[in-house]
């Protein structure tokens, strides 16, 4: 069993040009000479405007690659505002979030929107960071594992095993996003399991063996150690702990060696 392992710092709607530039450098300058990272993959997801900037300061870092926060639903045409996969592809970018829950949540996607999303993405060679997670309500109600279900199925299950593999999965407890809540280590192991177990129905063990899935909801440089140590917990997709890179670094760093 090889997974990857991951951490994705999703840098949200932060950050001024300068500011992005002064960050990405601090980053890169940290890892350069770093051999303890380098078999880690490292993504940095800056807000558009900045996505050529970071690839591009990016080049040189063994494993670090840049991911755009999203993509438009559409190929191409007449969608004003909005931004192709192929126009994120041409900028020298390999990742895209797809479903994260403010995406949902705030501008309402639905499983259907993010299955078309899924089909550009994978259609353009890009590695889709496909998010999933239940709100406190429907922890609460124990309806968590079925609120997952749902989402996994219905945006991805339609992919053949060949293109199932390429997706990178992220487990995101909405009432942890933002809120300085995380999952314990066991509720986040307990719902990465179950979403090996779903992927190893459909798709057989090997599948589900090799697909990394990513914890996210305020993981941070305090608490990514015992997180990284859970046997399905293959690494992060950070929030606000992204926008420091001693922060980042530290994350990182956090995998058991």
């Amino acid at each position: 069993m090889n997974r990857k392992k991951i951490v994705a710092g999703n840098w949200k709607m932060n950050k001024l040009y300068s500011e992005a530039v002064e960050l990405v450098d601090e980053i890169t300058i940290a890892l350069k000479d770093d051999e303890k990272a380098d078999g880690i993959v490292k993504i940095l997801i800056p807000s558009f405007p900045y996505l050529r900037k970071v690839a591009r300061h990016s080049h040189g870092i063994k494993n670090m690659f840049t991911g755009a926060q999203n993509c438009a639903h559409e190929e191409g045409g007449a969608f004003t505002g909005e931004v192709s996969a192929a126009m994120i592809k041409s900028l020298g970018v390999s990742h895209v979030i797809i479903g994260h829950s403010e995406r949902r949540s705030y501008f309402h996607e639905t499983n259907e929107d993010l299955k078309k999303k899924v089909n550009i993405v994978l259609g353009q060679s890009l590695t889709p960071i496909f998010c999933v997670g239940e709100s406190e309500e429907k922890r609460h109600a124990k309806e968590h594992f079925a609120v997952i279900e749902k989402q996994i199925t219905d945006s991805l299950f339609h992919l053949p095993a060949t293109e199932f593999a390429k997706v990178v999965l992220a487990y995101e407890p909405v009432w942890a996003i933002g809120t300085g809540l995380t999952a314990t280590s066991h509720q986040a192991q307990e719902m990465h399991l179950f979403i090996r177990t779903l992927i190893e129905k459909k798709y057989g063990k090997e599948t589900a063996n090799m697909i990394s899935i990513l914890y996210g909801g305020s993981c941070n440089a305090k608490n990514a150690t015992e997180l990284f140590a859970c046997p399905d917990v293959d690494g992060g997709l950070i929030g606000g702990a992204s926008l420091v890179a001693k922060d980042f670094i530290t994350i990182i760093h956090s995998f058991p060696q």
